[in-house]
């Protein structure tokens, strides 16, 4: 596969990080702005924001944690080799989870669907670790 093929779903995934991170920061800016969270109280590390606040910052906050090993994993396999079709197409459907996932969280946030939708997404990855694991493990391996 090019390139730019195996990295979209990254770019992708970067970009709906960059989302909430600049969402979260409009939410909290504002929520200081109306007075509804004091300076003085997140120097401290208090819970000092609104709900609607927290569930968006822990939307962001998700979007760092297992994308890591989504990020690792296209690294590794462009630098072997190993990202086929099959690996590209695994990707999006990893990355249209973590799209799900981000959406239930910072709307609805009803809690089994959001667990769905983030396990399909976390049996995905870790499916595309075993195959890629494998690949590398019986390359060059008489058949």
């Amino acid at each position: 596969m090019s390139v730019p093929a195996v990295l979209l779903p990254v770019f992708v995934q970067i970009g709906l990080t960059f989302f909430f991170l600049f969402w979260m920061a409009r939410s909290r800016l504002a929520a200081i702005e109306r007075g509804e969270t004091k300076v003085r109280d997140i120097a401290l590390g208090q819970r000092a924001w609104p709900e609607r606040v927290t569930q968006v910052a822990n939307t962001f906050h998700n979007q760092l944690e297992l994308p890591i090993l989504f990020y690792v994993l296209v690294a590794f396999a462009l630098i072997t080799r190993k990202a086929d079709l099959i690996f590209v197409v695994m990707s999006w459907m990893f990355v249209a989870t973590r799209l799900a996932h981000a959406y239930v969280y910072a709307t609805t946030n009803q809690v089994r669907q959001r667990f769905r939708v983030f396990a399909v997404g976390v049996a995905i990855l870790l499916l595309m670790w075993i195959i890629f694991a494998l690949r590398i493990l019986f390359a060059g391996m008489p058949g």
